[in-house]
Parts: structure tokens; C-alpha cells; sequence
């Protein structure tokens, strides 16, 4: 059964020191795939944007920096009420948002109760999408090799 988790917050996307806009941003968390939370940011005219990563990965932006590769994610000062900052990257296409704690604490305080961290693997169907994945894959290359 699928269940979920959402929530919409406001962040600022910081287009240049000088330059910020406040933009909704709907956080989701769906029992289909327990390890990750997608981030849909609503940008003016523009078509919305979403990113997936995982769960653990905002868990631990939380309380610290973490974060390799396209996302990155950590406290922007000391203290539990400091804002969160979320780098997400392209190439060399570079996207920074900042939002406060409190709400993303509450979004992940819900995905815990309906998932523990730790029970994901008690969820979703991770094994069999992936072979799903690799046999559409395979069938993929053998039509375009003959």
C-alpha cells in the first residue's frame, strides 16, 4: 500500500548576493521508495523542477554538512534554529536554497513515524525495480545491436 508524506515550505533561491526570491518548495516521501525524499521547487514561469536524493542525506544536512556530487546540504550557522542551505548542481550549473530547519525537522519527524530510519528495507520493492530496470536495459541494447 502506498502511503506518503508531504509538505510545502518556502525557500529563498539565492540567484546572487544581491538577488533572492522566495519559492515554493513541496517536499514528498512515499513508502514506494523509502529511501528517498523529492524536493519539487516551483519556480516562477518555469516548469517545476524535482530532485530525489536520499533520505539519510537531508537527515544528516540537519546537523551537519553532507553531501557529494549534485547535493549538498548542511546548517548555515550554529544551533538548531539555524537555516538549512541546499546546493543542488548540474555541469557547472550551480542552484543554492535556503530554508529554515524547523519545517524540514517536522517533514522528516512525519517520514520517521512512517518509516523508520533503519526499516526502509522493510518497504518498496527496491530488488525487483532494479531488475526491472536492468531487464528493460538489456532488452534496450539487444534491439539496438540487431
Amino acid at each position: 500500500m502506498r502511503e506518503s508524506v508531504q509538505a510545502e515550505v518556502q525557500m529563498n533561491f539565492l540567484v546572487s548576493e544581491e538577488l533572492s526570491f522566495r519559492i515554493p518548495v513541496e517536499l514528498r516521501y512515499e513508502t514506494d521508495d523509502p529511501y528517498a525524499v523529492r524536493m519539487t521547487f516551483h519556480l516562477p514561469g518555469d516548469t517545476p523542477v524535482t530532485w530525489a536524493f536520499s533520505r539519510d542525506l537531508l537527515v544528516g544536512g540537519v546537523a551537519g554538512p553532507t553531501g557529494d556530487g549534485d547535493v549538498h546540504i548542511g546548517p548555515t550557522g550554529p544551533g538548531r534554529r539555524a537555516d538549512l542551505g541546499i546546493r543542488l548542481q548540474v555541469g557547472q550549473e550551480r542552484a543554492f536554497f535556503l530554508v529554515g530547519s524547523a519545517p524540514v525537522v517536522a517533514f522528516l519527524d512525519r517520514t520517521d513515524r512512517l518509516v523508520p530510519l533503519g526499516d526502509e528495507q522493510k518497504y518498496g520493492d527496491c530488488e525487483g525495480d532494479l531488475d526491472s530496470a536492468l531487464s528493460d536495459i538489456l532488452a534496450e541494447a539487444e534491439e539496438n545491436a540487431g
